[in-house]
């Protein structure tokens, strides 16, 4: 049993490690999963609720089990400005600039801050922050506090603008990110500039175009101030911060280093009897501080820039949305924004308009292009009593549909949540990232002293000494390891998403790329799922009564006789004490006898067997027709192949993976169609029931198994198999135990969502062996003095920029 709690008060990768272990210590857990950036933990095993939360309240920090919050997604999110009836109000904000757990640690802790506020949920890697609050904490108090912190709060709920208006959510997100790099870009220009002056008057034996008045370090001192104090602004607010609530970031690092070089060249300015009465010769480094701070504040604008880009395919789901809709109300048509329409409307759509929500056709038919949500290129026909999808585009008629699923309900708006909670998860690989950066800026700030200390004391310089140490402070880089798993990620679904693959979360995304064996279930998967009646063998009264039992059932194989019977013109004839047997077939009394029809489990074939067998050797379900225990006849059904299940396995067989077919049908039935696919491995005769039982042989033989899959039947199945990939024309049932969807019907998809994540992890190893690298490669030489600070800015810079550009590339990749 799998259970997911919210976990309140954590705020450092430290402190997710001393919650993991303190849950497994919990009699019942066998399995345990804590996520900082989505504060949540996923429980597996026999546990109560209580044990759980005693367990995580021991550590100073609150849980509580999501299973047991009432509220939807949509509910919160317009709780904004609603009272509840314990006073109790939520706002959900974007904290825009928040992009690593130190800065979520420190939005959590001045929130905490505040009176009146009870619970905070923040997730970094989609800038989102939660608070649950009472009087007297307020909504603008939240955000002045956000925004002291040193980020841009972004409200995302309240009142409801028209769709599209210029207060959306979409458009007040953008224009702040847009304020934030346009910021960031004029910093950095007037940091350019005056650096540069700095930097020539620093050293006129260089350059000896400087004028003499350019040579005066007190000039120097008034150029190098507004870059130490208003363009490197941030990193005193980030420090000052941090140090309010007794942590560090990176900041810290930049600030001090920064200030040490500055302050020198101040002393050495307006003091310089302090160095010479110790025989020192006073030295100004205002183009150090100067330059450190300009280089990375390129950093930071390359990487806003860069970050932009990974969370595109979200923006593109969102600007997908039709902004109105017209619909028909007491027999006029209006015209009115798309929140405001609701279950049970009429809406018209016209050729080439948007869909704007989920319904069924009542009147008309069309070509849709659902291209944006499935993936599928070719336009989809559509007539009365098909259903389509919001956001989709009408090609070629006009029709009407009624409304059954709007705002938060529809097809996309579950997609995009889907997208921005995986994007928020946390894959297995990211704990040893964060378990390194909880100790990391602690690490370096020690690295420094020890470095000023051993230099001063065996080489006697101070100033050596002390460049050296900020050299080490400038070239730490937490940030690079902190983005290297989350970017990956949030591209990597972002692609799939946009390819029709919709992923759970990370953890689904990494384990997919261990994946061995694929098991595909026949039926919908392989197959079309809509059988053709092939053979009848003991003429119409067998059709007659195999349509009669049939038509009791739901079975998609009795189908094909039902409708067979009535194009003959057949009479279905009265059946009473039904009875369907899983796995085996149907019964029921006809004319008062017992009629059966089935196959060997049900039946006993011996008389028939030459028949079944050569329509089982074509690939045919060849069932029996029994009245009161004596053969009457044989009727056969097949299922189409889809047209591109040889083509896909054929593309799972090129990625190596052993690829097996599951089905209820018989082993021969089974054998000929393995052998048509070019299938590796055939599991026939299986029951519904025991399809899980399947996968647990095959994991039993060390195999990490895919179990793909359509229909109720296949959920159990799904939910063991190492990843469960469900087909997006199947159950909600199926997709809701899933751990990846297939938008469209295609298997071919199956191969893509592995190759994904193949390319999706190679990617953040990439990310975190360069960062890790880079960290313990180039301390070092700060340490030793090989490293000039400027150096060190520019490489530290750089190294953020180039773990999210790395990650971009997942972008230009082809599934």
């Amino acid at each position: 049993m799998k259970k997911t709690y919210s976990i309140q008060g954590m705020h450092c990768a430290s402190c997710v490690l001393k919650t993991e272990k303190a849950i497994k210590k919990v009699i019942g857990v066998t399995n345990v999963v804590v996520n900082l950036a989505t504060n949540r933990a996923t429980v597996e095993g026999e546990v109560a609720d209580e044990a759980v939360k005693k367990a995580v309240e021991s550590l100073g920090y609150t849980a509580e089990s999501l299973e047991q919050q009432k509220l939807s997604e949509e509910e919160m999110s317009r709780s904004a400005q609603k009272l509840f009836n314990d006073g109790q109000r939520t706002v959900s904000l974007k904290a825009i600039g928040m992009n690593n757990p130190h800065c979520a640690m420190i939005v959590e802790k001045v929130l905490k801050d505040l009176k009146g506020v009870e619970k905070i949920k923040v997730e970094f890697a989609t800038e989102k922050v939660e608070v649950d609050f009472s009087e007297p904490a307020t909504v603008d108090a939240i955000k002045k506090a956000i925004k002291e912190a040193g980020y841009e709060p972004l409200e995302m709920q309240g009142s409801n603008p028209p769709a599209g208006g210029q207060n959306s959510v979409e458009d007040r997100e953008k224009a702040a990110r847009e304020k934030e790099i346009k910021i960031l870009r004029k910093k950095f220009w007037v940091g350019a500039v005056l650096s540069t002056i700095v930097f020539l008057g620093s050293f006129p034996e260089w350059f000896s175009f400087v004028p003499l008045w350019l040579r005066d370090w007190r000039i120097l001192f008034l150029l190098a101030t507004p870059v130490q104090f208003w363009v490197g602004a941030q990193f005193y607010k980030g420090f000052w911060v941090a140090l309010k609530h007794w942590t560090t970031s990176m900041d810290t690092l930049i600030a001090i280093g920064t200030s040490a070089a500055y302050g020198y060249s101040f002393v050495a300015t307006f003091f310089p009897e302090v160095f010479t009465s110790a025989n020192v010769q006073p030295t100004a480094y205002y183009d150090t501080a100067a330059i450190i701070i300009t280089l990375i504040l390129l950093g930071r604008l390359l990487e806003a820039n860069a970050k932009g880009k990974t969370s595109e395919a979200i923006k593109k789901l969102m600007g997908l949305r039709a902004k109105t809709a017209r619909v028909v109300r007491s027999g006029k048509e209006l015209d009115i924004p798309i929140e405001e329409v609701i279950v049970g409307d009429i809406v018209i759509v016209r050729p080439g308009e948007k869909i704007p929500v989920d319904g069924v056709i009542t009147d008309g038919a069309s070509a849709i292009d659902e291209s944006m949500v499935t993936g599928e290129s070719i336009p989809s026909d559509k007539k009365e009593g098909d259903t389509v999808i919001g956001a989709t585009i009408n090609k070629t008629g006009a029709f009407k549909f009624k409304a059954t699923k709007v705002g938060a309900e529809t097809l996309l708006a579950q997609i995009i949540k889907l997208v921005e909670e995986a994007q928020g998860s946390k894959a297995p690989i990211q704990r040893l990232a964060d378990t390194i950066t909880s100790y990391f800026v602690p690490a370096v700030l020690l690295i420094a002293v020890v470095t000023f200390g051993a230099w001063w004391f065996w080489n006697e310089s101070f100033t050596l000494a002390l460049f050296n140490a900020i050299a080490v402070l400038i070239i730490a880089c937490p940030c690079a390891l902190g983005l290297a798993t989350p970017t990956a990620i949030m591209v990597g679904t972002g692609k799939g998403a946009e390819h029709g693959i919709l992923i759970r979360d990370a953890e689904a995304l990494e384990t997919a790329h261990k994946l061995t064996t694929v098991i595909l279930d026949k039926t919908g998967t392989l197959t079309k799922g809509t059988p053709a009646l092939t053979d009848v063998i003991g003429g119409d009264t067998v059709l007659q009564l195999a349509a009669s039992l049939g038509n009791q059932s739901t079975h998609p194989l009795n189908i094909p006789m039902v409708e067979e019977a009535k194009k003959k013109g057949l009479t279905l004839l009265e059946v009473k004490n039904f009875k369907a047997i899983p796995g085996m077939g149907i019964e029921g009394i006809i004319n008062g006898k017992l009629v059966q029809l089935g196959n060997a489990k049900l039946i006993p074939i011996e008389s028939q067997k030459d028949v079944i067998l050569k329509l089982q050797s074509e690939g045919k379900t060849a069932m029996l027709l029994a009245e009161d225990g004596k053969i009457l006849g044989v009727l056969a059904v097949a299922d189409t192949i889809k047209e591109t299940s040889k083509e896909a396995i054929a593309q799972l067989h090129k990625m190596g993976l052993e690829v097996a077919i599951i089905t209820g049908d018989n082993q021969k039935t089974a054998e000929a169609i393995a052998q048509q696919l070019g299938i590796d491995r055939v599991l026939a005769e299986v029951l519904p029931q025991d399809k899980e039982k399947e996968v647990k042989k095959l994991q039993a033989e060390g195999k990490k198994v895919a179990m793909v899959g359509d229909g109720i039947n296949d959920a159990p199945a799904l939910a063991q198999a190492n990843i469960g990939i469900a087909m997006g024309t199947g159950t909600d049932i199926a997709m809701e135990s899933s751990d990846i969807t297939l938008m469209r019907g295609d298997v071919r998809g199956v191969a893509q969502a592995i190759m994904l994540s193949r390319r999706t992890m190679r990617n953040i190893k990439q990310n975190l062996f360069w960062a890790y690298a880079y960290n313990t490669a180039l301390i070092p030489l700060a340490a030793f003095g090989i490293l000039n600070p400027i150096i060190a800015a520019f490489a530290m810079a750089m190294s953020s920029v180039s773990v999210v550009t790395n990650a971009l590339r997942l972008k230009r990749v082809r599934l």
